[in-house]
């Protein structure tokens, strides 16, 4: 394995300003959990690594109780956000995708802002956070600036991120009332493998009716990035949402995926599991947001 220095910055700042003196000679890192094994297959030989994890910017999940506004910080661990209880109880899409990443040893170092920032088409956290419309805070040499999440990812491991570029936090606007989300990761095993597929989505009701007020439909390991089943999600707008309306929705769903053939899965076969979990997922959905209900 080549050899590095690895530096740790304590403010934002000095890692920009880190990044800019060594330019591509380095990369910064936070959990590490997918930086160094590229390391050690010999991927990457970066000379620097400008580490994440003592920059003093807190790790908060934060639900701001005048706007419904969900803050999360980039630097946050899987385990934080299983563990979390704002975000088991009223974002459970988010739950089922991070408690099934990794081991708990992994999700314990992982950062939700290093699983965004790979973007891989398999990243478990960024569909529910793309169901969610969320965004990113993003801060450089330049300052600050946000891009909404449906527009970061650029293709496979690319990003809009600039050379120096952090992302900080995440960002996602309030729920809308009876709304419910689920999340399922497809693979021969619950963790401790890349997903097949994963399926999320995002559930509104029209406040008297079972009428859908607004639905995300997302997809991983469906197109070389993260994407949303537009056409799906039109076709479930101001319908009564049941299973028969759900089976229909994730027929469309599966036409607009970009599945592929891979050691994985065969295209054929993810291309019907689409279809499949999209269905099970709204219903899901339907039954969160009757106990939620419930409950109130």
């Amino acid at each position: 394995m080549n050899s590095y220095e690895y530096l740790t910055p304590e403010t934002l700042d000095s890692a920009v300003s880190l990044h800019q003196a060594h330019g591509d000679r380095a990369m910064y890192i936070a959990g590490g959990t997918d930086v160094m094994v590229k390391i050690k297959s010999g991927k990457i030989a970066p000379d620097y690594l400008i580490s994440l994890r003592h920059i003093n910017s807190g790790k908060e999940i934060v639900l701001n109780r005048e706007t419904g506004e969900l803050s999360i910080s980039a630097f946050a661990t899987h385990r934080m956000l299983e563990k979390s209880q704002l975000i088991r109880l009223h974002y459970p899409i988010l739950y089922d995708a991070v408690r099934n990443i990794g081991s708990v040893q992994i999700r314990n170092v992982a950062t939700i802002g290093g699983n965004i920032v790979n973007a891989v088409p398999s990243a478990d956290g960024a569909i529910p956070l793309l169901a969610l419309d969320a965004a990113v805070e993003i801060y450089g040499s330049k300052g600050k600036r946000r891009v909404d999440l449906v527009h970061f990812f650029e293709g496979p491991g690319q990003t809009v991120l600039e050379p120096g570029e952090i992302v900080t936090k995440i960002v996602a606007p309030a729920l809308l009332p009876r709304t419910g989300g689920a999340y399922k990761k497809f693979g021969r095993r619950e963790a401790m493998e890349l997903p097949i597929l994963g399926v999320g989505v995002l559930l509104s009701l029209k406040k008297d009716s079972g009428k859908c007020a607004r639905v995300r439909i997302c997809l991983g390991v469906a197109a070389p990035t993260p994407m949303r089943a537009v056409e799906a999600e039109r076709f479930l707008q101001g319908k009564k949402v049941d299973e028969e309306t759900l089976h229909r929705a994730g027929e469309i769903a599966a036409r607009e995926s970009r599945v592929r053939d891979s050691v994985r899965g065969v295209a054929w076969y993810r291309r019907e599991m689409v279809g499949v979990f999209v269905r099970r997922m709204g219903l899901l959905c339907l039954e969160r947001i009757k106990e939620k209900e419930m409950l109130q």
